[in-house]
């Protein structure tokens, strides 16, 4: 099995040594500082610009989640630590707004690392066979703009989009 899966099962360890639980422990600015860790989290098909030695999917590695409900279960905590991160929440199947968003509403509103990071989340969780909860962040995401807590941009919202929806890509 692969080093991803085992990690994800939270018996095997990152690049960097760590567990799972270890990455979920990280305060908010570690998270904010440590730029190897998203990719392990949220790994995509294709291999990361920024770190050589993160993971790439295969179809092995899809096929884990698709059929692992363990697997999926973890992807959700390693989804909800990020929306917290954020200042977001799943709510009721909506992603909204956390008591703390205020707070947190300029890592999110920062059009840096952050929003290519969400990019990364939303495919990866559809990717992954969480595409209901890759849809309600989108729309959360949607939702922050057009009631004036995000201003985010059109180029930036497309991105999202596609990620979520590839199949309505143009």
């Amino acid at each position: 099995m692969s080093q991803l899966v085992e990690f994800y099962r939270g018996t095997g360890r990152d690049a960097e040594g760590r567990t799972l639980a270890d990455v979920w422990a990280f305060s908010d600015d570690e998270m904010e500082f440590h730029h190897d860790f998203i990719q392990w989290l949220f790994p995509l098909e294709v291999p990361s610009q920024f770190n050589f030695r993160a993971p790439v999917l295969s179809e092995e590695d899809v096929a884990a989640f698709h059929e692992e409900p363990a697997l999926r279960e973890n992807l959700l905590r390693s989804f909800d630590r990020f929306l917290a991160f954020l200042g977001l929440k799943r709510e009721d199947g909506r992603v909204v707004p956390a008591a703390d968003f205020e707070a947190k509403r300029q890592v999110f509103l920062a059009p840096d690392h952050n929003w290519l990071r969400i990019t990364r989340v939303l495919t990866s969780l559809r990717r992954l066979g969480l595409a209901e909860p890759s849809q309600a962040f989108y729309a959360g995401l949607l939702e922050l703009m057009e009631c004036g807590r995000a201003r985010i941009t059109a180029d930036t919202r497309r991105y999202w989009k596609d990620a979520t929806f590839p199949e309505e890509a143009d």
